[in-house]
């Protein structure tokens, strides 16, 4: 069975991680694989516009396996030259893999999100939980440091202060703490988790999906572009813009009230 299960809602798709037992935990190969190919799939889909990420279960993601760090097994075995190459073809391949999406994804935070899971959930575009939801950056906790590229991923997401706050204490965030420091974008009762995020990804996927696709590459190229970069990449792409046929549609929707009716492709 796959880590990652898959329901369609449209041009939504809603992927949960399916391993209650574990928590949801990050431990194998198959799972670095799964991410890898559905990420690919959904790029090479363009009938998908916009992705959810959840948990199945109590826990988001519970990381990585504490057992297998104790016991020197998996991607813990080895030499330290052993164990960094198994970090760079193991659990690196699921930052890259997420980072490559050419649409929006939306964490769902429905429980615990740690180490690695709580990374995991920085990955993603727009983060919302669940009250239930907690977040740790809680490498250090184990003697640690964050090894899948949360030092990367988290001070976008909460500014450099707060990821210090998190990645040097490694203390829990509980979700209302989260909401206050930007780390997620609202906080929902458990029930109503899931259809709120799912709402979103519509209201996303209901927009030209082409505007919707460069929107999100200008949105990382801020990340390491000059403004005088950006602002030349946001000329060229607005030009592309301007010329498909979804902005017509888009224009003529606006005018008379109505959807639009975009195209997949």
């Amino acid at each position: 069975m796959a880590f990652l299960t898959q329901t369609r809602h449209d041009h939504v798709l809603v992927l949960t991680m399916s391993s209650p037992d574990t928590r949801n935990a990050l431990t194998g190969p198959d799972q670095f694989e799964d991410f890898e190919n559905t990420c690919r799939a959904i790029n090479n889909d363009k009938s998908v516009r916009a992705v959810v990420l959840t948990g199945e279960g109590s826990a988001f993601c519970a990381g990585g396996n504490v057992k297998d760090m104790r016991d020197r097994q998996g991607l813990f075995a080895g030499d330290p030259f052993d164990q960094a190459d198994a970090y760079r073809d193991g659990i690196q391949r699921i930052p890259r893999a997420v980072h490559s999406l050419n649409v929006p994804i939306i964490a769902a935070v429905n429980g615990p999100a740690v180490g690695a899971g709580c990374d995991l959930a920085t990955m993603c575009d727009i983060r919302i939980a669940s009250s239930k939801a907690m977040f740790a950056e809680s490498f250090v906790k184990l003697g640690i440091i964050p090894g899948d590229g949360g030092a990367w991923f988290l001070p976008r997401a909460v500014g450099y202060s707060n990821a210090c706050l998190m990645a040097f204490g490694g203390d829990p965030v509980k979700a209302e703490a989260a909401l206050q420091m930007g780390l997620v974008s609202m906080v929902v009762d458990p029930e109503e988790l899931m259809d709120r995020a799912i709402s979103i990804a519509q209201g996303i996927a209901s927009n030209p999906p082409h505007a919707v696709r460069l929107t999100k590459q200008l949105m990382r190229a801020s990340e390491k572009s000059s403004l005088d970069e950006l602002l030349d990449m946001s000329a060229a792409f607005q030009a592309v813009c301007h010329a498909e046929p979804d902005h017509a549609e888009a224009v003529a929707a606006f005018f008379e009230k109505r959807p639009g009716n975009y195209r997949s492709s």
